[in-house]
């Protein structure tokens, strides 16, 4: 009996995937990769170099050069993980309200998307790996031996959200986060390149009435259920 080495996480901002993918990772003893954060740390350095946004060429000579790495957390405060943008941890600025608002813009530029990608494939197929992300099962690690599609409303994503921030003792907008959630849906399922969408032999889950232990337990049963199919006659 084998597990799938590959396992690809895709779905819509705040739809659960990064705490399924990080509770999965956790139980099967695997690297937890949000490939999401690449794009945020592209995003948060474009602002703090006040960069054109909507310069194409710009976004990508910064992907293509920016240097991004992701560690285990050294801190107790919540993190999943750091993120480091030139040896600068961004962990938590990468999480503000002017990068939520403007990264799907970036990840919509294809240099952008190219620069990510092939990074990204680097490390997911190194194997014994969860990734997370919006094109991990359509794009990046199209050979990927188990994909998951994490739906959910806009509006309970957005509450989400709006708890998260409140949790972190931060000012937060309901109604903003949920225009601005719905906004980056539109964005996100009708750019060109890599738009997201569930791969075609995606397992589709919506999480809307389902807590965090509840998905995990149900994804569970499908990583069980791929073992078995393995070896059945």
């Amino acid at each position: 009996m084998s597990l799938p080495k590959i396992i690809a996480i895709d779905g819509p901002a705040a739809s659960g995937k990064s705490t399924l993918g990080q509770k999965l990772a956790k139980d099967l003893g695997y690297l937890f990769f949000d490939t999401g954060v690449m794009y945020r740390a592209v995003t948060w350095a474009a602002l703090n170099y006040q960069l054109a946004l909507d310069d194409s060429m710009a976004m990508t000579t910064l992907a293509e050069s920016i240097q991004i790495d992701v560690r285990p957390p050294s801190h107790e405060d919540g993190r999943q993980y750091d993120v480091l943008v030139d040896g600068q941890d961004v962990t938590w600025e990468i999480r503000r309200p002017e990068v939520d608002a403007n990264v799907s813009v970036i990840s919509a530029y294809p240099g952008v998307r190219a620069a990510m990608t092939a990074q990204q494939r680097r490390v997911g197929l190194r194997g014994d790996v969860v990734m997370v992300g919006r094109d991990i099962g359509t794009v990046v690690l199209p050979e990927a031996d188990l994909k998951l599609y994490l739906d959910a409303s806009a509006e309970e994503r957005a509450r989400r959200r709006h708890h998260e921030v409140v949790g972190r003792g931060q000012p937060s907008d309901y109604e903003a986060i949920l225009a601005s959630m719905r906004e980056r849906d539109r964005i996100d399922s009708t750019r060109a390149v890599a738009p997201l969408r569930p791969a075609d032999n995606a397992v589709i889950l919506d999480s809307d009435t389902l807590d965090a232990e509840q998905v995990l337990a149900k994804v569970q049963e499908i990583v069980s259920d791929c073992c078995e199919t393995e070896i059945s006659p």
